[in-house]
């Protein structure tokens, strides 16, 4: 099953390099900016729930500010830990001026 697009917003409104939290379809999801690409994975890391949207993003990496477990933006998969399990990774386009991501 196919999810649906949904707006998570405006492309100007975030910096490279930089996090964001939303909440879609009651979802917590960790939104980032890298170069103008922008990648969507969930915002719990697998370790013990720290906020991702608020970690420390170079390329496509995210530490997690908690106990410092890294994540690939582009997959979820886990790079370092102390997590051991992948995030969720979410498709994400932009349309004319808004970031969406397929929940």
């Amino acid at each position: 099953m196919m999810g649906q697009y949904v707006k998570a917003g405006a492309a100007a409104e975030m910096s490279p390099g930089q996090g964001k939290l939303v909440e879609l379809q009651g979802k917590k999801i960790a939104l980032f900016n890298v170069d103008g690409a922008f990648y969507a994975i969930d915002d719990t890391c697998t370790h013990r729930g720290g906020p991702l949207s608020e970690g420390e993003c170079e390329g496509t990496e995210v530490t997690c500010p908690w106990h410092g477990a890294i994540f690939d933006l582009r997959t979820g998969e886990v790079i370092g830990g102390p997590a051991k399990t992948k995030v969720a990774c979410y498709p994400v386009r932009v349309s004319g001026a808004d970031v969406e991501i397929e929940v």
